[in-house]
Formats: structure tokens, sequence, C-alpha cells
């Protein structure tokens, strides 16, 4: 633990943490705000899944591009044009009655919108330690991220749940601008500049790597929305116990984080702790009630953060600098694109097949990602004597004041 607290002692760390964490919120708790709002307003887990797979689209092209559009027209620019026309979708979707087709447009307009935070923050971590810190903070991101996936669907729920689906929509946009002029006025975002690749749009993803990181990063975080679907199903719209054991689960991913995050990192090492989330989630596809789920969703838990932080680190250590923007546009997109898939094939199976239907997708998902990792580990680099930061670049990279 004594390396986190290192780390939250140097300048700027604890502050540009924070401030990406609140802007990053909401897309934890807008892929669920959807599927109950929509599930709501139109009486069909099915027409909500129609609605997510649009939003899901628009994450998908714009994730990389909005990235690489960082790099020609500087972070700051890019995020705040993103977070405003995201906001002003998002709203539209909770306050504007529509069409089911009315509903797609927006939701692919919120996506092609959303700001590309998670990409620059990743860009801006090696220029703000030294390689040795580096491997630790990843750690502490993915840990602190899981508040994210897994804190965010909780907030989302308890609001959707016991106020209004419409609030629940409209706290997320109150987080994504707050959380958004915080990230863009730090001192951070606009010192760092990041050089112009070489490479062609989409060469990046060519690298073992980076596409290992994006597929596994949307087959987990696909795993985890429909498990957030179901335990939702499984306690129904006005129960808190859904929520309660959402927060269970977020406490023991961030425990597992914490603790086992800063392990340091073999060509196995993502196999593995796909393994304990697998047999969690495994565990939990019985349902049994409150405290089986919870206990299931704990363990299962223990194996997330420290899986996500593997993906964040393999990603920085194999890319160079003037790649990683787009490189983690590509890993965010696939972990938005899970997000929002994971609800949809969850809710279209909770409709069919009640809440069993879920867990089965959740699970078939976790293990097809740890199929993926056991036959991906031949490409994962060795970091157990080596850093984590980027690959030299071939001219230097100019950092200047803000």
């Amino acid at each position: 633990m004594s390396s986190y607290g290192e780390l939250l002692r140097t300048p700027g760390v604890s502050r540009i943490m924070a401030a990406q964490l609140t802007a990053r919120f909401p897309s934890g708790m807008l892929s669920l705000g959807l599927l109950l709002h929509i599930e709501q307003t139109t009486g069909s887990y099915g027409a909500a899944g129609l609605v997510l797979a649009a939003l899901s689209v628009g994450q998908a092209i714009s994730g990389p591009t909005t990235s690489r559009l960082m790099v020609a027209l500087g972070l700051r620019r890019v995020l705040l044009a993103t977070t405003i026309a995201c906001s002003i979708a998002v709203s539209t979707l909770a306050l504007v009655q529509m069409s089911i087709p009315g509903f797609m447009a927006v939701a692919f307009l919120a996506g092609l919108s959303f700001p590309p935070v998670s990409s620059a923050v990743r860009t801006i971590y090696p220029k703000m330690v030294n390689s040795r810190q580096l491997t630790p903070l990843f750690s502490l991101d993915a840990a602190l991220q899981e508040l994210i996936w897994v804190g965010g669907p909780v907030l989302v729920t308890f609001v959707s749940t016991q106020v209004s689906t419409v609030l629940g929509i409209l706290l997320s946009v109150a987080l994504l601008i707050f959380g958004g002029i915080w990230f863009i006025s730090s001192p951070e975002v606009g010192r760092v500049r990041i050089p112009r690749s070489k490479r062609r749009f989409g060469v990046v993803l060519a690298r073992p790597t980076v596409l290992l990181a994006t597929v596994i990063g949307f087959l987990v975080i696909g795993s985890c929305a429909a498990i957030e679907a179901s335990v939702v199903a499984t306690f129904g719209h006005g129960d808190p116990a859904a929520g309660i054991v959402l927060a269970i689960w977020s406490i023991g991913s961030l425990a597992g984080g914490l603790l086992f995050g800063h392990v340091p990192i073999g060509p196995w090492a993502l196999a593995r702790r796909l393994l304990i989330v697998t047999v969690g989630l495994a565990a939990a596809a019985f349902a049994m009630g409150f405290w089986w789920l919870a206990i299931a969703l704990t363990v299962s838990g223990l194996g997330l953060a420290p899986a996500l932080a593997v993906i964040s680190t393999i990603t920085s250590a194999t890319v160079k600098f003037s790649d990683t923007a787009e490189a983690y546009g590509w890993v965010g997109t696939g972990q938005l694109i899970g997000a929002a898939l994971g609800s949809a094939a969850a809710g279209i199976l909770i409709d069919a097949n009640g809440p069993t239907g879920g867990f089965i997708i959740a699970v078939v998902l976790s293990a097809v990602g740890l199929g993926v990792a056991a036959i991906g580990s031949r490409w994962s680099p060795d970091l157990r004597n080596r850093d984590a930061g980027p690959l030299p670049e071939t001219a230097p990279v100019p950092v200047q004041p803000s």
C-alpha cells in the first residue's frame, strides 16, 4: 500500500484521478440508466436493447476517432466539444418522448459524441510519474475504475428505482458536465502535447496486445453489464436489494484492485485474474438469494479490477506515446460497447427467460474472455522485470506550460 501513498503524494496525481473519475462516472451509469428508462417507457426490455445497440454503434465510431482528433486539435478542444454535445443528446433521451427509432437516433448521437476522457488520462499518466510508479498507477486507476463500472450502476439503479428513471439519467448528465469541466481545466490536460503519429488510423489496432486488450475489455465489461441487468431483474424495480448487492460487488472489486493490483505482471497474469472473475460469476448464476449473490459477486470482484489493470498496463507498455491515445480509444470503445451490448443481450434474454438468461450471458462472456486471455498469453509482455512506460519515440515529445 505504500506505493499507492507515494503516488497520491506526487504533484497533480490526486487531482487528475479525482477529476477523471468524476468525468468518466457516467460511463457506468448510462447503459443501465437507459435500459431502465426505455423499458419503463415502452414496457419492453427488447426495445431498450435496440436503443443501447444504437448507443454502442456511436461509441464504436467515436472512441478511436475522437482519440485521434485529440492529437490533431488538442485535448481540451475535443474534450469540451464532445462533453457539450453528449450532454445535450443524453438530456434529450431523458426529457423527450419519442418513438423507438427516435430514441435510437438520439442514442447514436450520444455515443458518437461520448467524451474520450479515458484515452486522455491514460495518455497523460506516463508524463506525470516516473517509470517505476507507472504500474502501481495503472493498478490504482483500475481499482478506482471499478467505482465507475460497478458503483455507477449502483447509483443509477437506486435513483431510478426509488425516485425516477428521468432523474437517474439527468444525474449522469450532471456528473458528465461537472467532471468534464474539472478534468478539462486541470493543468496537466493543457500541459501535455501528443506528437502526431506516423501511422495510419487504425494500424495500432493490429498490434496483438492492443487487439487483445480491446477484445477482452469488451467481453469483461459486457459480462459486468449483463450481471447488473440480471441483478435488477432478480429483485425488481422497487427493491433496494439490487443496489445493495451491486454495492457489495463494487467493494469486492475495489478491494481486489488495491490488494492484488500491484502484483508483477507476467504473460499469464490476465488469464489468472479472469479465472477468479469467471468462477465467481458462475456461482452467481445460481442466484439462490441475496447473500448467495453478494458472496459470489464479491469473489468475482477480487479478480475484476486487477484484470482491468493488466489491460491498461500491457497497452501502455507495447505502443509508442504518439499512439497511446488512439490505442486507449480502441480499448475504451471495446469496454463501452461491451457495457451497452451486454445490457442489451441480457435484456432480451431476461424478457424471454427471466433473470437466469441474463446470468447465463454474463458467464458465457466472462468464460470467452478467459479463453481469449489464455490464447493471447503468447503475445502478452512479461513486465516483471521492466517498467510499463510507452515505447520510446524517435523524436522528442513537447511539453508546454498550461
